[in-house]
């Protein structure tokens, strides 16, 4: 029988794949996670991290996807992540994801995540990695894997990831948002609102938009403009 929303049970990241992965033999195991798929403009940018198991037991209900935390909440654990956990963060540019399509910067960008968590602490380098999302099907990756479908509702090494990411992104955005003023970057981080798009119409493509989406595509032709 289908239950009322009231009753149904809102799913929660946990720390149990990880130790199933630890009695296995893998002493570091790491999760990771990307944010910036859908936007305009802006870079697509990862988060790795490998969590404590006492961090992550002490979480356990604040760790969750970050699209599900309130941005201070966001702010504030991403805070006692990197004070406490390995962490990385890999970022690729608009122009790369241009030249290499979304799909494959989203990989490219969570490849560059773990090796910069692996360069920032080398005891922590991991030997098994969980995924948010599909198999890394089209291009190398070095690492033994997992991929989850929804993972950062199902893994708490991915929900620090995500978070990691996602704050990251959030304060590049604003930093482009004063570098090219107008378009309201820190308010919308690129995505494709009504605003955004009155502003793309107004002001056309700037440096950091994605030019092969459809929208800023249009808009350049449209234009008959390069970046300003």
């Amino acid at each position: 029988m289908h239950q009322p929303a009231l009753f149904q049970m809102t799913m929660l990241p946990t720390f149990d794949r990880e130790q199933e992965l630890h009695k296995r033999g893998f002493k570091c195991v790491a999760g990771v996670d990307e944010a910036g798929r859908g936007p305009l403009a802006g870079p697509v940018v990862a988060g790795a991290a490998v969590l404590p198991r006492d961090f992550a037991f002490q979480f356990f209900g604040k760790l969750n996807d970050s699209k599900q935390l309130s941005a201070p909440q966001r702010e504030e654990l991403c805070e006692k992540i990197k004070a406490c956990a390995a962490w990385g963060l890999g970022v690729v540019s608009a122009g790369e994801i241009d030249e290499m399509n979304i799909r494959r910067a989203s990989w490219e960008a969570m490849r560059r995540a773990i090796l910069d968590l692996a360069a920032r602490f080398p005891s922590q380098n991991p030997a098994y990695i969980l995924v948010d999302g599909l198999p890394v099907s089209e291009m190398p990756w070095p690492w033994p894997y997992e991929a989850l479908v929804k993972g950062d509702t199902r893994s708490t090494s991915i929900a620090a990831a995500s978070i990691v990411a996602k704050v990251s992104r959030d304060a590049f955005m604003a930093q482009f948002d004063e570098e090219f003023p107008g378009y309201g970057f820190a308010r919308h981080k690129g995505y494709p609102t009504r605003a955004h798009y009155e502003a793309l119409r107004e002001l056309g493509a700037c440096a950091i938009h994605r030019r092969t989406f459809a929208p800023v595509r249009a808009e350049i032709v449209r234009a008959g403009c390069t970046a300003r």
